[in-house]
């Protein structure tokens, strides 16, 4: 349950608009709520970290996804789902139509959020067109927290002065998400040109000696320049939730 809501749902019963029985039914799965066996909902994720608990669709059937999701807008006004294919996107929406559906980065979003002004400063960069799935996943998760996100794509080191040519931006930014595949050099780079934390994503893009990612995975985390930190290959949603929290903290620094 979002801390506005609760601070609501307290004041009316201070107030006598809401009984005191009623609160505790709306309060009755608090903190957390066993779906049959299959899943076990945290709703407090919200009040401990300002963030609702996201979905991995992947490996779960789309019945089960369409529950949680249920159960979980019930009590949040954002939810996210990661790693849906369109099938089972198809599937869910037919349930829930009210879902929107991003098929490059694979995510179901359901957002009835009235955020009055974004906050300014998240930067997410791609080496490669090919790396734009896990970049947007990126993108999508940090302005689903609240921020405005903006893009560089296609500006990796074969052709470094296509980056060069947007310096500003970089300096601008509060914080940079990098996302990057093959030789995976892009984040140092970047790392060398802004004062701004960098998030590196290692994507698995890339012909047979980059192992999925890993070499790009390597590469980053032996990076020479300052402020690089790393999370998983093809994490763009690890990235995207750093960058907003990053970004939060700054906005109100």
């Amino acid at each position: 349950m979002q801390k506005d809501r609760l601070k609501l749902l307290l004041e009316q019963v201070q107030s006598g608009q809401v009984g005191v029985e009623a609160a505790l039914e709306k309060l009755r799965h608090l903190p957390f709520e066993n779906l049959n066996g299959f899943a076990t909902l945290d709703h407090h994720r919200s009040l401990r970290n300002g963030f609702p608990e996201v979905v991995l669709g992947e490996g779960k059937q789309a019945g089960q996804v369409v529950s949680i999701v249920q159960r979980l807008s019930g009590q949040n006004d954002r939810v996210l789902v990661t790693r849906v294919d369109k099938s089972m996107a198809d599937e869910i929406q037919a349930e829930l139509p009210e879902l929107v559906y991003h098929p490059l980065p694979r995510l179901l979003v359901f957002d009835r959020s009235h955020t009055a002004e974004k906050r300014r400063g998240v930067l997410v960069i791609t080496a490669g067109t090919a790396d734009m799935p896990v970049a947007e996943e990126a993108a999508i998760t940090a302005e689903l927290m609240g921020n405005a996100v903006e893009r560089m794509f296609d500006v990796g080191v074969a052709g470094i002065h296509r980056l060069l040519n947007q310096t500003q931006r970089l300096w601008d930014a509060r914080v940079v998400v990098v996302a990057a595949g093959m030789d995976g050099a892009l984040p140092s780079v970047v790392g060398g040109l802004t004062s701004a934390p960098v998030i590196a994503v290692p994507t698995s893009v890339g012909y047979g000696a980059s192992f999925n990612g890993l070499a790009a995975l390597l590469t980053m985390l032996n990076s020479c320049a300052a402020g690089v930190a790393v999370v998983n290959i093809d994490n763009g949603f690890g990235a995207g939730y750093l960058a907003g929290v990053i970004n939060q903290m700054k906005a109100s620094a």
